[in-house]
């Protein structure tokens, strides 16, 4: 006797239903009546007008909905889940309108030797297709690695230090840290202009530019490895303890390399909180416009100072210049928090 196999649809209850999806419909197609027929009315004019009376609107028929198919909670939700879709909306809208500027008004800056030329024989005010960024780039790249060689193991240390020694000391350096971390980047430029530029070097450098980010650069590597340190089990630490390693010798061989993909994390988050940073450049790297491989002589450039000589001069030229610069430096940041999100979400075998 044969056996006959029926074939069972999974079911998901958490899909609408076709009558669920017309009532949906229905409902905004009647705030976005709401929307058109308030602003008509009214005094209420402008796309933030209609934007605002739709939400409204349609917060409301889910109120009215939920109570009258089911109780008060269920309206009640339906109104909230409107109001957090409004909270996302209003995060997302800025966002996006920002991303599409930077890319619409910089996209008319970009030319051949835009990433090949330096701005040495060229000035802001000449046109676009003369000079280039090659200077800003290798020079934001070199500040950048400066702070990294200084700022990396003095974050990772002192992470290890707040999460594995655990000494007298750890609150007042868990407090220092989160304290470094609210410090605006002005006050750090100031700091290093006072305490080195005029007292030893008395010149602009590259190198103390990255002084000052390397400031603003420790407490974000630091607080995120403490976080990834802080994921890592007891149980491997206690395994290399009853193995008949030492402390440090477990932390090392252990703990390290199984945050090694967190650590990383941290380096690139660090990076890209001061890739960006203006003000410290602004004080302390004299902004060049050649290209300078020595950070200890010499007046540096970078993205950040490009961007603001060319919106300084005002001119079409500069202001295109400076929009494509954006579009740059804007690029780079991204590309690093991509890079973060995507090192942080591998799962170490």
């Amino acid at each position: 006797m044969s056996e006959s196999k029926v074939s069972v649809k999974p079911s998901r209850p958490w899909r609408p239903s076709p009558k669920e999806r017309a009532i949906n419909f229905a409902l905004i197609l009647g705030s976005v009546l709401a929307s058109y027929l308030l602003v008509a009315v009214t005094e209420l004019k402008g796309k933030l007008a209609y934007f605002a009376v739709f939400f409204v609107a349609l917060a409301v028929l889910n109120l009215v909905r939920g109570v009258l198919t089911r109780d008060w909670m269920n309206g009640r939700d339906q109104f909230f889940s409107i109001v957090m879709l409004l909270g996302m909306t209003m995060v997302i809208l800025p966002t996006a309108s920002i991303l599409y500027t930077v890319f619409d008004r910089g996209r008319k800056g970009l030319h051949a030797g835009l990433l090949t030329n330096d701005m040495s024989l060229a000035t802001p005010s000449d046109p676009i297709t003369s000079g280039g960024l090659l200077h800003a780039i290798i020079g934001t790249f070199l500040l950048v690695s400066v702070a990294l060689v200084v700022s990396l193991p003095i974050g990772v240390l002192t992470a290890l230090y707040l999460t594995e020694i655990k000494g007298r000391l750890t609150r007042p350096i868990r407090f220092l840290v989160q304290a470094m971390s609210g410090v605006p980047s002005i006050v750090a430029g100031l700091f290093i202009l006072s305490a080195v530029v005029y007292t030893v070097t008395k010149s602009y450098s590259g190198l103390v530019g990255s002084l000052a980010l390397t400031i603003l650069m420790i407490p974000t590597i630091a607080r995120t490895a403490e976080e990834v340190l802080n994921l890592i089990p007891n149980d491997l630490r206690e395994a290399g303890v009853a193995l008949g390693g030492t402390q440090w010798r477990t932390v090392a061989m252990v703990v390290v390399p199984a945050a090694k993909s967190g650590l990383i994390t941290a380096l690139i988050l660090g990076v890209a909180r001061i890739v960006g940073e203006t003000a410290p450049i602004l004080l302390l790297t004299g902004g060049g416009d050649a290209v300078n491989l020595n950070p200890t002589q010499g007046a540096m450039g970078s993205l950040p100072f490009y961007i603001w000589k060319s919106f300084l001069l005002g001119t079409e030229e500069s202001i295109t210049r400076g929009w494509a610069g954006l579009l740059v430096l804007l690029v780079l940041v991204l590309s690093l928090f991509l890079l973060a999100r995507f090192l942080g979400s591998r799962r170490t075998k």
